[in-house]
């Protein structure tokens, strides 16, 4: 019977020491998911905002530009032969360009032969195919945009308009 009762003491003490390191285990395991509960939270959640609020200034900052608008500068109406081979096709285009500030426009004005000649060389290099998608016409503003500062000293072109755009057959 003694020894009964030492195998008895010895299971209690064995299943005692197992359900201490089941306690302790998942003691450590609640510590860790409060742990990255608590990184998610104060860090993670952190930079979410801080990126948000970085978005929110940038569109800000876009509605701030886009309510200065600039000098218009019009420059009148084009019209040209494209540089299609195979038939002749006729571009009329009147452009406006919108400009930083007064003494750009006053720069662009002292210049006006310089940009038209400038302007018109570049839209007789021009084919019906490249100049007929929203895309071509894009990149002949900003083509049309660099040409201008490159000819004006300080720049200023900020944007092109075209306030008529004809491609005619003839």
């Amino acid at each position: 019977m003694a020894e009964e009762e030492k195998q008895a003491q010895e299971g209690q003490e064995k299943g005692g020491g197992k359900k201490k390191l089941i306690i302790l285990l998942l003691l450590l395991i609640l510590l860790g998911v409060g742990g990255g509960l608590a990184y998610k939270f104060l860090v993670l959640d952190k930079k979410a905002a801080e990126s948000q609020e970085k978005q929110a200034q940038k569109i800000i900052e876009e509605i701030k530009a886009t309510e200065s608008v600039g000098v218009m500068f019009d420059l009148g109406t084009f019209v040209v032969n494209l540089a299609d081979p195979d038939i002749e096709r006729y571009l009329k285009v009147s452009v406006v360009l919108e400009l930083k500030d007064q003494q750009v426009q006053q720069e662009a004005q002292k210049r006006l032969p310089e940009i038209k000649d400038a302007i018109t060389t570049l839209l007789l290099t021009k084919r019906s195919s490249e100049i007929r998608t929203p895309e071509g016409i894009e990149f002949l503003k900003e083509e049309i945009a660099k040409r201008v500062n490159a000819i004006l000293p300080l720049g200023g072109v900020k944007n092109v308009y075209f306030t008529e755009f004809i491609v005619q057959t003839g």
